[in-house]
């Protein structure tokens, strides 16, 4: 069972027990013009001596690519989040930029231990439902050489980049990256990363992850940050220092919890003023019963 909203997919594995502990695919969906599918499963977490929760992010076109002898490049940023239940701020959230080509149409992640995935209340099995969702942002998509890099879903970029601080730029984005590296000038001291297309995806991700940090409804206390914590986490992996976005999350999330109070009070203020609405027609209607009562009574004496 599964949903899908805009580059977010949510699948939803009903009767849990029924398959552990086997391995599960999700039905097929379409996000940035490709077909995709989740496939989860357990198995030992590399060295270590416990099993984890592994989810697998499949290119359903590889199939039928490889049969017309077809060659591409995907390029993509994921998001995986395998769900708490009782608390979305205790869910587990991974991101990481992959690619998918011609020899790699899928890729995994270790989401979470076994034993804490089973432990009793925590929260992420419910009523033997487990939730898992992944958001994807297909950065590009190729015929294998770099000169035909095509973005899907996104304007047309330069050809010409701009070095910032190291990093290539398109133009439009040269002024915000110059001024990060100003304000936060170790942000990518300890980046390393030679492959041109991740040091071009891990700064898209980069720029757009502040782009977005700044554009939060901060009344909304409803508003999702999963992914901006996953996103952090990955860029942080890859050698980022971002700690002044750690603190603009943790401003966001603080906000998110003070709305929270802000619409329980104003909940429980609603619902004061109800009761008073419901006391004063209470009070009103005891009080023309009274009267009729009284006017009833003085009639009889006057016969």
């Amino acid at each position: 069972m599964g949903n899908q909203v805009d580059n977010k997919f949510t699948w939803l594995i009903k009767d849990y027990c029924t398959w552990l502990p086997n391995s599960y695919r999700s039905d097929q969906f379409v996000i940035g013009g490709c077909t995709w599918y989740l496939h989860a499963c357990f198995r030992r977490h590399r060295d270590k001596d416990f099993n984890c929760l592994y989810v697998y992010l499949v290119d359903a076109d590889f199939e039928s690519a490889w049969r017309r002898d077809e060659r591409w490049i995907k390029s993509v940023q994921v998001t995986f989040t395998v769900v708490n239940q009782l608390s979305q701020e205790h869910s587990k959230v991974k991101a990481a930029g992959f690619f998918f080509d011609h020899n790699k149409p899928k890729c995994s992640i270790s989401m979470i231990r076994l034993s804490k995935l089973h432990a009793k209340d925590a929260g992420f099995l419910v009523n033997d439902e487990l939730e898992i969702v992944v958001v994807i942002d297909v950065l590009s998509v190729s015929d294998g050489s770099l000169k035909a890099k095509k973005p899907l879903n996104r304007p047309e970029e330069p050809i010409d980049l701009v070095d910032v601080n190291g990093l290539q730029v398109i133009p439009s984005e040269v002024d915000l990256a110059r001024r990060i590296f100003e304000l936060h000038p170790k942000t990518a001291k300890k980046y390393r990363t030679k492959n041109e297309y991740m040091r071009r995806f891990h700064t898209k991700v980069l720029l757009d992850l502040t782009k977005r940090f700044f554009k939060v409804p901060y009344e909304d206390s409803s508003y999702d940050v999963s992914d901006f914590e996953g996103a952090l986490t990955y860029l942080k992996s890859v050698g980022f220092k971002l700690d002044w976005l750690e603190k603009k999350l943790d401003e966001v999330k603080e906000n998110k919890k003070k709305c929270a109070r802000l619409t329980k009070l104003e909940q429980q203020r609603q619902d004061m003023m109800d009761k008073y609405t419901d006391v004063r027609n209470q009070l009103e209607k005891e009080r023309a019963e009274i009267k009729k009562t009284a006017h009833d009574l003085s009639f009889i004496d006057i016969v």
